[in-house]
């Protein structure tokens, strides 16, 4: 409705292909007139013009179509843009933290009127329309309005609730009409399907606050951690066919969780995704758990039963690229709007994907509150970065002439850097207790350190390096690792640069790899006990902890997305099931004694007893507080020979009690060992003043508590 040029009174035009009568009547002065719109000849558009008012009031459409039905609605176009000028102005200088609260399809109530507004991003369209099940899927009902010159498109359109679907029609920037999905839809159709569904994910009802609480007061730092790696699809099957929902898993998975002692569970990507082989890792909705399992109600019950059972969650969060498909973000307005246009910097070879192009304000802003929103929305606890090498570098796998130097002619992308810093910083200030988590697979200098003195300010970063190496060694048969005890020893070289988790992670055990069980040397037993070696000298070694779903069981055969773990195995023999209670011990044993992550990146918290002992391929060490209390003493057998009387250096005299044996039956082990006790003695060895000798089965792991 408008005034008319000479404001002798009111014009008002509709846009209604389905209409057939328009009466346009007015809803809260109801002396305000009632007038009829006439349809424009061999148009849709229809016009009403009336001189009993000259002021503009709120109204009703009231439309009988052309076979016979009538509906009453508010005019779309009566509403005032729901974005302001300091929502813009922030969007566009990449600061608005809660923009998520701001675009996609945020539902209202306007004077009154329960709906929906819509917005999006699409600077160089011709036209924006939103199509939905509201509106026949016609991009002439709605076409959106652009604001200013902020590239934002926005209407209100009255009557579209929670459920309703929809997508935006683009003419883009070369004429062509394209039917994309919401960049910040919060839930979307289930896959291959992919329009975005109208969802409120501020209304479920959180129980969390008191772990919230613990969480904000945590120093993750000095804190134990122990990570259970899943992919939500194949942890457990109710058929062949369909994958438990997020409900359905929460109370076995909590149980499972809990009685296993993890601190912590690390979820695949959860974000929506149109090609479930890609696990994740190629996302299409960044705002929207997958609606292969469930709502995002459900998946934040999922959330909120670990927390009440005092689980921490961490998901992994794919900033580093994005798919090709043509109804997502690729090519959004017909230009490269979120990648970068050159593909030397816009495009992954060896993933077929774009790369977002984080020094564009708009596109660091949607990725930043994507962070900020699965923490704010979801109560996430922690973001592991998925390929963080690849933003970092600017010939991340690529051939001379393949990419295109920085601004000083570097090969660091400055761009993907300022990005990173940003939201490490922006997300631990808006969510104290929170952790970010690196997989960074290079050298890059202080990924853990803030970003005031350089640092790219993870709190942590996974250690690739250690995990090669060890999994190398673990592979060897025993009679070639005494040439190779150094593959062990190195990642103490540089343990203190940066604050590390140990990971032994899906990307193990795929791809040919085999599992954990199948790379281990020998026959069954030697397997096993090789396996519970490793899992003993990964959760004593200093650093955070992190195992992939089945390798707490030995899991024979790879991880298969398709499938689910091979559950069976436990009632297959001992081996399965008791190296499932060896991890179950170890856990306990871990959380239960500060000496084992309170000193996790302090000098003080580790030395070597002896890591020269590559004839035996025996390794020992101590893990103490940071002030030296309460010392742990870990040796490690890596060969099938047993070695009795076995002398090793303590620091301190007197008793001390065998805390951890992996031989032992319940393990599956031979269940050889030293009684459970041992006594140190004045005798200096392996720069001790104190030693006793001990029995070593073979491929073990034992340690000793004073």
């Amino acid at each position: 409705m408008h005034i008319l040029g000479d404001k002798s009174g009111l014009v008002t035009r509709a846009l209604l292909p389905d209409a057939a009568q328009v009466e346009l009547q007015p809803v809260h002065e109801k002396n305000k007139p009632v007038f009829a719109l006439e349809r424009i000849p061999n148009t849709d558009l229809f016009e009403g013009v009336t001189k009993a008012a000259n002021t503009v009031y709120a109204y009703d459409l009231v439309v009988t179509t052309k076979d016979g039905r009538k509906r009453r609605t508010r005019d779309a176009f009566s509403f005032l843009p729901t974005l302001g000028e300091s929502d813009l102005y922030l969007f566009g200088k990449g600061d608005e933290r809660k923009i998520y609260e701001k675009l996609g399809a945020q539902l209202r109530v306007m004077d009154g009127i329960h709906g929906t507004s819509f917005a999006v991003w699409a600077p160089n369209a011709q036209r924006v329309s939103v199509v939905g099940d509201f509106n026949q899927w016609d991009g002439r009902y709605h076409p959106m309005r652009l604001l200013g010159g902020s590239g934002v498109w926005e209407i209100f359109v009255p009557g579209a609730g929670e459920g309703s679907h929809y997508k935006f029609e683009i003419r883009d920037a070369h004429g062509q009409i394209k039917l994309k999905t919401d960049p910040f839809g919060f839930f979307f159709e289930v896959p291959p399907k992919n329009a975005a569904i109208v969802w409120d994910t501020r209304k479920f009802k959180w129980n969390d606050t008191a772990w919230l609480k613990k969480r904000q007061d945590r120093d993750v730092l000095r804190s134990p951690m122990s990570i259970y790696e899943v992919h939500v699809g194949s942890w457990k099957k109710k058929t062949a066919t369909e994958s438990w929902s997020y409900r359905e898993l929460a109370e076995p998975l909590v149980l499972y969780v809990k009685r296993l002692g993890f601190t912590h569970v690390e979820f695949l990507p959860v974000a929506e995704h149109a090609f479930y082989p890609s696990w994740g890792y190629q996302v299409t909705g960044f705002f929207a758990p997958t609606s292969r399992f469930g709502t995002p109600d459900d998946f934040q019950f999922l959330v909120n039963a670990l927390h009440e059972a005092g689980i921490g969650v961490i998901i992994d969060w794919v900033p580093a690229h994005f798919p090709r498909d043509d109804w997502a973000l690729a090519q959004f307005d017909g230009t490269a709007l979120f990648e970068h246009e050159d593909p030397r910097r816009g495009a992954h070879q060896d993933w077929g994907t774009l790369i977002f192009n984080y020094g564009r304000h708009e596109v660091s802003n949607f990725l930043m509150a994507n962070a900020l929103y699965w923490c704010d929305r979801f109560h996430i606890d922690g973001l592991r970065v998925d390929a963080v090498a690849s933003m970092l570098y600017l010939d991340y796998s690529r051939k001379a002439g393949e990419w295109l130097p920085n601004q000083y002619g570097g090969r660091e992308n400055l761009e993907a850097i300022d990005f990173l810093r940003k939201v490490n910083h922006i997300a631990h200030v808006e969510f104290p207790g929170i952790m970010t988590i690196a997989e960074e697979s290079t050298a890059w200098p202080q990924v853990t350190r803030p970003p005031y003195i350089g640092g790219l300010g993870f709190s942590f970063k996974w250690n690739m390096g250690w995990m090669h190496d060890t999994l190398n060694y673990f592979s060897l048969d025993p009679v070639y690792r005494k040439f190779h005890q150094n593959d062990l020893t190195f990642a103490m070289i540089y343990h203190h640069h940066e604050n590390f988790i140990l990971p032994l992670s899906h990307d193990e055990v795929v791809h040919g790899k085999g599992s954990l069980h199948r790379r281990m040397p020998g026959n069954d037993w030697q397997r096993f006990a090789n396996l519970r070696t490793l899992l003993g000298y990964q959760w004593l070694f200093p650093g955070k902890k992190l195992l992939f779903m089945g390798g707490e069981f030995g899991q024979s055969n790879e991880w298969n997305e398709n499938g689910q773990l091979d559950w069976w195995l436990l009632d297959a023999g001992p081996y399965h099931r008791g190296l499932q209670s060896f991890v179950e011990d170890l856990n306990k044993l871990y959380t239960s004694t500060p000496s084992l992550w309170q000193a996790d990146y302090d000098h003080s918290g580790f030395y070597w007893l002896d890591c020269a002992d590559h004839e035996n391929s025996v390794l020992s060490f101590v893990r103490q507080k940071s002030d030296g209390a309460d010392p742990v003493a870990i040796i490690l057998n890596l060969t099938p020979v047993p070695r009795d009387r076995y002398r090793i250096g303590l620091p301190r005299p007197g008793r001390w009690r065998e805390v951890l044996n992996s031989d032992a039956a319940g393990y599956g082990g031979g269940n050889g060992g030293n009684f459970g006790e041992v006594f140190a003695h004045e005798h200096k060895w392996h720069n001790q003043n104190y030693s006793t000798e001990i029995y070593l089965p073979p491929l073990s792991i034992v340690a000793f508590s004073p």
